[in-house]
């Protein structure tokens, strides 16, 4: 692999967290070239081991799609050689991120204030449910309890249903996000002269932050947001429709494509001028989309898509995950690649999605077995 596509080689990341927005953002961090050395405790390890079925090769699923490229030290804080190795360690480190809950690491000396006085270049990011301060800081944070705590259960599902969750731990996700994307700004900071950072990144802000334009809504109006299913709350018709023998998402972005769908239909629209606007459109929700359901209704998924492409109307299917996971598109663009799991087992992961100069950050180092490498971590960081 090229050094454009390791841009962080040489860079070294001390990883204290565990589940996963702290592992997904040391993850991407390893992906980018890294050396990254995964902090676990004896026996049990990281939680998301234990979260499954699915397991491969000893692993769990879950705990497999955030770990690559990552070394695991299995070292206990309450043991004097481990702790100063640790401590070691950090001191060596240009990033140490951890999720502990605010307090926790003071008695260790591993908490930020402890580690930067001894290392002010070091950046130390924390990643918390609630944020450092603040009324909400002593409490636990997961992302169901964020979904609902952020408002983001409020406006998923229909209508008519009740709150629902994403079907993926995102406010995780984009807390992880968020923390890698800070830690690379402090590390250009760094890298500038600018000296080291403590980051505070919270899933509760992540959360929010992720409304945006509903957020934005809000604050703007006062006014309360609303579930639309699958629907958009100010496009129209930007939502998930029935075809004769499966569903598709119809997404009409500007009033040019509804021009476009509307020919594409071969049938102009009851509500003519009156329909020709968005705005106007999202007043009579209603009546635009029990017409085109209606037209939808009468021919199969694969005729309406043949159509919308021809007219470059944006649509896609409804697809199952396993479906997308087995998408050759998927190994064409290297996005999946098979890797050797310690103990040889074999099994399909994923790399970044994005490329650098062409190419993508590929897996150098498989998930890590619990403490492959905790002789490596006390030889080179112990007394």
């Amino acid at each position: 692999m090229r050094p454009a596509a390791r841009p962080l080689e040489g860079v070294t990341v001390l990883d204290l967290s565990r589940v996963l927005a702290g592992p997904l953002a040391t993850m991407l961090l390893g992906d980018l070239g890294a050396t990254v050395w995964k902090v676990e405790r004896p026996g049990a390890g990281d939680e998301t081991r234990a979260w499954g079925p699915p397991f491969v090769g000893g692993m769990s699923a879950y705990y497999l799609s955030v770990n690559r490229n990552k070394r695991s030290a299995a070292l206990d804080f309450r043991d004097p050689a481990h702790l100063a190795a640790i401590r070691r360690a950090a001191s060596e480190a240009d990033v140490v991120v951890e999720n502990f809950l605010p307090g926790d690491l003071e008695r260790y000396g591993l908490d930020a204030a402890s580690l930067r006085r001894e290392h002010p270049d070091l950046v130390v990011c924390s990643v918390t449910g609630f944020g450092r301060s603040g009324p909400y800081a002593a409490l636990a944070g997961y992302d169901a309890v964020m979904q609902g705590f952020t408002g983001l259960q409020s406006i998923t599902g229909e209508a008519d249903g009740p709150p629902l969750k994403v079907g993926v731990a995102v406010v995780d996700v984009l807390a992880g996000m968020h923390a890698a994307s800070a830690i690379l700004a402090a590390l250009v900071g760094r890298f500038r002269g600018r000296g080291g950072a403590h980051l505070d990144v919270s899933l509760f802000e992540s959360g929010v932050h992720s409304l945006v334009n509903v957020a934005q809504s809000a604050l703007s109006t006062g006014a309360p947001a609303h579930r639309h299913g699958s629907a958009h709350p100010t496009i129209v018709p930007y939502q998930t429709f029935a075809a004769s023998d499966g569903s598709f998402v119809l997404a009409v972005g500007n009033d040019g494509q509804w021009q476009r769908l509307c020919t594409a239909l071969g049938t102009p629209p009851p509500g003519g001028e009156a329909w020709q606007r968005n705005p106007d459109r999202v007043l009579q929700r209603a009546d635009v989309v029990a017409w085109l359901a209606a037209i939808f209704a009468s021919r199969p998924r694969a005729e309406w898509l043949e159509r919308l492409a021809a007219a470059q109307v944006p649509a896609g299917p409804v697809r199952e995950v396993h479906e997308v996971m087995h998408d050759p598109a998927l190994r064409e663009r290297q996005l999946v690649r098979d890797v050797s799991l310690p103990g040889g087992t074999s099994t399909p992961l994923m790399s970044l999605p994005w490329r650098i100069d062409g190419e993508r950050p590929g897996v150098m180092l498989p998930p890590p077995a619990l403490g492959e490498a905790t002789e490596e971590f006390l030889a080179r960081f112990g007394a």
